[in-house]
This record gives structure tokens, C-alpha cells and sequence, in this order.
């Protein structure tokens, strides 16, 4: 079976370290902040201008005007800071932030990604998504492995407009975690129940299946 939007969510979170200033993006990537290990410190950050995002609400803590850049209602941990659009690109953009986690329609084996635009239909905007993959230095992408039709978003090379070149080497999808390498996904980790064949199948770009490919546990 395919991990579910949680099941991602927490998976991704295993990847956070202490110290590290984080970036979600809108959609699965902001699920993190409910997952955040016990025993780290990290400081996440939303680019509508908060550092220091804590876990979604309970209706007891709701405040309409404490929002994620998805306008996701959020809280805001201990030491928080609140800050203008242009402070928090500046920080983007000034290569302050550790990892960015983010979602994606498209990914290729040499590392590019679109995920702003699909020709043809509306566009609200590209957000901050081409500063961030252009200023983080670790980045992990979160999608699923292909879409309702069965056509693989795991690419040889990205047919929609590019948000970034070159810039993403860990990808975790539906069904598996997988690292960019010399041209390729390497399969690193299945998802439960989900074998290699299906992940092969549904994997346009080229993949390296190493020899042992362990289940993911949660």
C-alpha cells in the first residue's frame, strides 16, 4: 500500500536534524511540523514571515491570524519571530535556511524540478518556490510517486516549465524514498507492502535498484 499524506509527513521528518532552520512548503511538507522527533530543536520557517512554527492547533489554541504561507492556520512555539515578506526572503535567499522540504509535479534524474505551472491552466502564482530551491542547500522533494492516470512523475527529463536546475538529490514519494545520483534515482527505501516491481513500473527515469531495498518502519 502507498504511504499515506502522515505517513510521508513523518517519514520526511526523520531527515530533520538539531539545530537546522526548516522550510515547509504548502501541502504534504507542512504536515511535518506535527512530527518533529523528540530530543531536536529546529526552527521552522514560513515564507510569509514566521520563524518558529509549532504544531497545528487544537480548537483551543486556534488564532485566525497565525497562518502558514499554505493560509493554514499554525502556532508558534517558544522564541518565535514574526517578520515582513522581504526579511524572510532575505533569509531565503541569503542561504540561512537548512533544508527546504517541498512538494513537486515533476522530477528528473538530473536533479530538476517543476512544480509552479502547468500550461493550460490557472496560475496563482509562483510563490517562493524558485527562491528557495535556489537557496537551500538541502532540499527534499515530497509527491506522489505518479499521478491518478498511472503516468510516473519520476522522469529521464521534466516536460513542465523548471522551477529549479540541477538542485534536488532526495526525492519521497507514495511509494518510495529515493536518492539522485549520476543520472538516476536510487531506490533507498519501499514503502510497506509496496514491492520494487510496482515502484519499477511506475518509474519513467532511469532507476538503480540496489541489491537490498528495505521496507520503511513507523
Amino acid at each position: 500500500m502507498s504511504l499515506t499524506r502522515e505517513q510521508m509527513a513523518r517519514r520526511v521528518a526523520r531527515e530533520l536534524r538539531d539545530g537546522d532552520y526548516v522550510n515547509l512548503g504548502i501541502g504534504i511538507p507542512t504536515l511535518v511540523a506535527n512530527y518533529v522527533p523528540a530530543g531536536i530543536d529546529v526552527m521552522l520557517q514560513s515564507e510569509n514571515g514566521l520563524l518558529g512554527i509549532g504544531a497545528f492547533p487544537t480548537e483551543h489554541e486556534l488564532d485566525a491570524d497565525l497562518i502558514n504561507a499554505g493560509k493554514q492556520t499554525v502556532t508558534a512555539r517558544r522564541g518565535a519571530a514574526f517578520f515582513n515578506s522581504a526579511e524572510s526572503f532575505a533569509m531565503i535567499r541569503g542561504g540561512h535556511v537548512d533544508l527546504t522540504v517541498l512538494g513537486a509535479f515533476e522530477v528528473d534524474v538530473e536533479g530538476n524540478i517543476a512544480s509552479w505551472m502547468i500550461p493550460g491552466k490557472l496560475v496563482k502564482g509562483m510563490g517562493g518556490a524558485m527562491d528557495l530551491v535556489a537557496g537551500a542547500a538541502n532540499i527534499i522533494v515530497t509527491m506522489t510517486h505518479a499521478s491518478k492516470d498511472g503516468v510516473s512523475k519520476l522522469l529521464s527529463r521534466c516536460t513542465l516549465p523548471l522551477t529549479g536546475a540541477g538542485c534536488i538529490r532526495r526525492v519521497l514519494t507514495d511509494l518510495a524514498y529515493l536518492e539522485i545520483e549520476h543520472g538516476a534515482f536510487v531506490l533507498r527505501e519501499r514503502a510497506p507492502g509496496v514491492s520494487i516491481d510496482e515502484i519499477v513500473a511506475k518509474t519513467a527515469g532511469r532507476l538503480v535498484v540496489p541489491d537490498a531495498v528495505p521496507e520503511m518502519q513507523f
